[in-house]
């Protein structure tokens, strides 16, 4: 922590499962159930077949890339992803979904080399192998120190925060995040925990109740100090425009109090941002680390690109105080710096999208993106 504020890194999904699994030291079993293939393996191919040779094995660091350097060069305070994976060797195919998700639990290190403080697991894969997937998920999450948010053995742990504690400053101060998915981001109703069944925290309807019932668990928890993220996994995979549901749950969470970050996740590409009544909104951040690659189809959305968003919030109010955003591309299972051009077609992009939002764009001689308010 630095000063009297708290800088988060944010991105959206890290899928390490299916063909990244397939290239790490420790690969788990290829047997898919697709309706176009049945071997993880092809999503290799179809990787080198776009960027040229992967390595397998490859070392636990390969698919982070570039991105580990940014995150010690940047250093944030707390780092959080969405880890849209299940980590188990269970053969428990759930039934009725044409895609399952999962990394061998011996390449956790992989995850791990990124140092993340909160593991999102509220979303539409971590229980692609059912109960027993998801309860193996955890447990190996937990061996390796990782804290994880939006899902658990019943509905007080599914809806429980990870609780980081901060550094410095003049009080001990913590970051609690919350976490969530929803129907709309292809979630099953069936997963969601209750008070005697493991699975996640779904939240069914977006409404003005469901984000009132969230405020007061916030509250409930929350000590002066503390800066709030709440994490969504929410809406379809392609496409930049916000529904109106989206917007009014991410506003009646900060109106309620509370709630000084919404972090939201699902879709292949960035969507959005907002700085509402000073507290920073992402409404889609987009994938981040995945398999996609050699994929054909939505082109022009180009999701080979990535962010990483590095929020930085005052401590005490928990506004936001400045965004930035490094771009990456992912090529070869492996994410890159950005080239210049790449790196102006998402200033573009992004300040396009953002500009009904209040927030503009700009593109510093590091490459790197700062999103702010239009006002400033």
């Amino acid at each position: 922590m630095s000063g009297e504020s708290v800088t988060l890194s944010l991105c959206g999904d890290v899928m390490l499962g299916r063909g990244v699994d397939q290239i790490l030291p420790h690969p788990g079993r290829p047997e898919l159930r697709e309706g176009h293939t049945r071997h993880a393996g092809d999503y290799v191919r179809l990787a080198e077949a776009r960027s040229g040779p992967v390595p397998a094995p490859a070392g636990f660091l390969w698919p982070w890339g570039d991105a580990l350097q940014t995150l010690d060069a940047f250093c944030p305070d707390v780092r959080v992803v969405n880890l849209e994976t299940s980590v188990t060797s269970s053969e428990a195919f759930a039934p009725g979904k044409g895609i399952h998700y999962r990394m061998a639990p011996a390449n956790v290190p992989c995850l791990a080399a990124a140092r993340p403080d909160v593991c999102v697991l509220a979303n539409n894969h971590v229980m692609d192998f059912g109960v027993p997937g998801l309860e193996e998920t955890l447990d190996v999450l937990a061996g390796a120190g990782l804290r994880t948010a939006g899902a658990g053995r019943d509905l007080e742990q599914a809806r429980s925060p990870a609780v980081v504690p901060l550094a410095g400053g003049g009080r001990r101060r913590r970051v609690l995040t919350f976490a969530m998915g929803t129907p709309s981001s292809g979630v099953p109703g069936s997963w969601a925990a209750t008070e005697d069944r493991p699975g996640v925290d779904l939240v069914a309807v977006l409404s003005d109740s469901s984000a009132a019932e969230v405020s007061r668990r916030v509250r409930r928890l929350r000590r002066p100090g503390d800066v709030v993220v709440v994490s969504v996994h929410w809406g379809s995979n392609w496409g930049y425009e916000v529904p109106h549901e989206q917007t009014r749950f991410a506003h009646a969470l900060i109106d309620g109090g509370g709630v000084d970050v919404v972090h939201g996740h699902s879709s292949h590409h960035p969507r959005p941002v907002e700085v509402y009544r000073g507290k920073l909104v992402l409404y889609g951040c987009g994938d981040f680390i995945d398999d996609y690659e050699g994929i054909s189809g939505f082109e022009q959305y180009r999701d080979d690109l990535r962010l990483l968003y590095l929020a930085t919030v005052e401590a005490e109010t928990g506004r936001l105080a400045r965004l930035r955003a490094a771009p990456f591309r992912a090529s070869r299972l492996r994410l890159h710096h950005a080239p210049a051009a790449d790196v102006e077609w998402l200033r573009a992009v992004l300040g396009d999208i953002s500009r009904d939002f209040g927030v503009r764009v700009t593109a510093d001689e590091d490459a790197v993106l700062t999103l702010e308010a239009a006002h400033r």
